[in-house]
């Protein structure tokens, strides 16, 4: 038996938490903040202001795509997901398809977002290097992009409609 199974992705900042959130109770689903999910040495590294590389990421993608692996239901993870690559390693690791929401937004209005939230490891200015790695889904991928500059209710209707003709 197959489950839907989704990553809202996108640079920091963009509302792949709170967004996710939204989403999965819409479609009835579970969410993971894929940032829950990160070890303590990346926590850590972002909060001093230093990028993640590779070999940073390479385990937290793994242990993102074994919830998929884990889960017997629908699920909903928030995940950045930035490079092709990775969502690769996504895809391969949860053994399975998956459909990437891409939450997509200019800097001013992720900029603006990210100095309104408090409490959060992700410092602005890693915003920049947020946008430089960013390669937004190619065409062969199974993806839906959505522009951020309007309600949570107003993106996730259009995240449901927009899901309504990909088979999962």
């Amino acid at each position: 038996m197959s489950f839907p199974r989704y990553i809202v992705m996108g640079v920091s900042g963009c509302g792949k938490t709170s967004i996710g959130m939204a989403f999965a109770e819409a479609i009835g689903a579970g969410f993971i903040d894929g940032d829950d999910l990160h070890p303590e040495a990346n926590v850590k590294k972002m909060a001093r202001g230093e990028p993640l590389n590779d070999a940073d990421r390479r385990p937290w993608l793994a242990e993102v795509a074994a919830q998929f692996r884990k889960s017997q239901d629908g699920l909903v993870i928030g995940c950045s997901a930035l490079r092709r690559k990775y969502r690769d390693w996504l895809r391969d690791g949860a053994g399975g398809k998956i459909v990437f929401l891409h939450l997509s937004g200019t800097r001013d209005v992720i900029a603006e977002r990210m100095r309104a939230r408090k409490d959060h490891f992700m410092p602005l200015s890693l915003l920049d290097s947020q946008f430089s790695a960013l390669e937004p889904p190619q065409a062969d991928e199974l993806s839906v992009t959505v522009d951020i500059d309007q309600s949570i209710t107003d993106i996730v209707s259009d995240l449901t409609q927009k899901i309504e003709g990909i088979h999962v």
